[in-house]
């Protein structure tokens, strides 16, 4: 935006060496809104695989505790309570640790998704403004043919 500022003033105070396009300064207002936009997505995709994956973690977690308690009851013989809930419990630790992990990156995740998207909408709302201020604003010169002195 800096960029699109700079030619504008440019543009008023004659100092630029030629007239500029309004689909120059129209893409590259794009192009600086797009690395701003990036900079602002760079750690969702943490977000979301975090938010994704943990309540797998847990899940395994709670399949390997209540293998244990299996593995347990086996040994001892008889499906006793001491024989079961150490492994009962593993697995409702890791099912709480995969949920609790979860949680807060969903939460998170759309929570900045939701704050991104409605930057990028004030973003393009902004240059649009801007676009059609640089359109109205434009000096009107009238076509004279070549040869003719108006």
């Amino acid at each position: 935006m800096e960029r699109v500022g700079s030619i504008r003033a440019e543009e008023r105070n004659g100092t630029g060496s030629e007239p500029v396009d309004r689909h120059v300064i129209e893409r590259t207002a794009s192009h600086l809104g797009q690395i701003q936009l990036s900079r602002l997505e760079a750690y969702l995709p943490f977000l979301a695989t975090t938010g994704n994956i943990t309540p797998f973690i847990g899940l395994l977690g709670t399949v390997m505790g209540i293998i244990d308690a299996f593995r347990e009851i086996g040994t001892q013989g008889t499906a006793s309570i001491s024989a079961v809930a150490p492994g009962v419990a593993e697995a409702l630790i890791a099912t709480a640790a995969g949920l609790f992990a979860a949680i807060p990156a969903v939460i998170a995740y759309n929570y900045f998704l939701t704050r991104i998207r409605s930057t990028a909408f004030r973003l393009d709302s902004v240059s649009i403004e801007m676009l059609s201020s640089l359109s109205t604003a434009a000096p009107k010169t009238k076509a004279v043919p070549v040869g003719v002195r108006g």
